[in-house]
């Protein structure tokens, strides 16, 4: 069964037993199901406030930084490939490498496990990965690539009430990744970036947003300017960095949406990490075989201090099956 039908199973067939419960979107599946059932869902659950064609459209990595552009925030360059003449003026315009990366990510997982997206150094290349995807059925954008090293990421995270009120603002950037410049983060810091929130917050009060969101940003070094990389309507990887420091967003929301007091919702502690140990090993070897990291500057770059995603002395299974994931591919 899909999770699609498994939850229309779930909430519309025993929606007395559920009638009441919060209900919160956690990937990219479950925003779509949302936004889709929002008023249906409504007759029996408390639903996360949302705009549903605002949220539906930065489930649409195209259509994101076109709204940021509408805004006059920065953007790299991105075409879209609707018919194959369209390579033609594409490779005219652009300078490699470039990016092939999927309009809706959600949909793009389901046919390239664990992939966000494909580069290509060169002409050919780049008609591979694009005859790979028309196979697939998977609609894909091809953006500029921006240079520079993953620290240069960071992202705005706020929640919008029903009547355009921010409930916070909360800054922070990445360290690493693995694969560098392609994958996952494997180190995280919480740090307060007033540039990045000012951009974050033009962003989402000019398209109109409710609800939580995040917006990711990377500096361009060509330029000096932020560049949107993409909009996440819903909880992110990171949020057991943002607890720790302080900002329980769970809390905030549901008090919000059942009408409780809320806690302090502005304050958090910067400079907290949040480390993925065996995908930063693997970054750590990666940048190492590069030259670009020593082991003694990786070390340093790891506080003694810091936040685990899942890791808990007294609830270690999950992190446990982690690792038996890991170690069993």
């Amino acid at each position: 069964m899909s999770k699609i039908l498994y939850w229309k199973e779930l909430l519309f067939g025993r929606s007395d037993t559920l009638r009441g419960s919060v209900l919160f979107a956690c990937n990219d599946d479950a925003v779509e199901f949302l936004a889709t059932h929002y008023d249906e869902l409504r007759e029996h659950y408390i639903l996360d406030t949302m705009a549903q064609d605002v949220h539906l459209a930065m489930l649409n990595k195209a259509r994101t930084l076109e709204l940021a552009a509408s805004l006059g925030i920065g953007t790299p360059k991105f075409w879209y490939v609707r018919h194959s003449e369209d390579l033609t003026t594409i490779l005219s315009e652009t300078t490699f490498p470039v990016i092939i990366k999927p309009i809706h990510s959600h949909l793009f997982l389901k046919q390239f496990k664990n992939t966000k997206y494909f580069s290509a150094a060169n002409e050919n290349e780049l008609t591979h990965w694009l005859e790979i995807c028309r196979q697939k059925n998977v609609d894909v954008i091809i953006s500029e690539w921006i240079p520079g090293p993953d620290h240069l990421l960071c992202s705005y995270f706020t929640y919008i009430t029903e009547s355009g009120e921010p409930l916070f603002h909360y800054t922070k950037r990445v360290i690493r990744r693995f694969p560098a410049n392609a994958g996952l983060a494997c180190l995280h810091v919480t740090e307060w970036i007033p540039e990045v929130a000012d951009l974050g917050w033009k962003f989402f009060s000019g398209v109109k947003y409710r609800g939580l969101g995040n917006i990711e940003f990377k500096r361009d070094l060509r330029d000096g300017k932020l560049k949107v990389i993409e909009c996440n309507p819903r909880f992110a990887a990171p949020q057991e960095l943002i607890t720790q420091s302080g900002l329980n967003i769970p809390i905030i929301i549901y008090n919000h949406l059942i009408g409780l007091p809320l806690p302090e919702s502005n304050l958090y502690t910067e400079h907290m990490h949040m480390w993925y140990p065996v995908r930063d090993i693997r970054a750590f070897l990666e940048l190492h075989r590069r030259k670009e990291i020593t082991l003694k500057e990786w070390l340093k770059s790891i506080p003694l201090h810091h936040v685990l995603p899942y890791f808990r002395i007294d609830d270690p299974l999950p992190s446990l099956s982690i690792l038996f994931h890991v170690f069993n591919k």
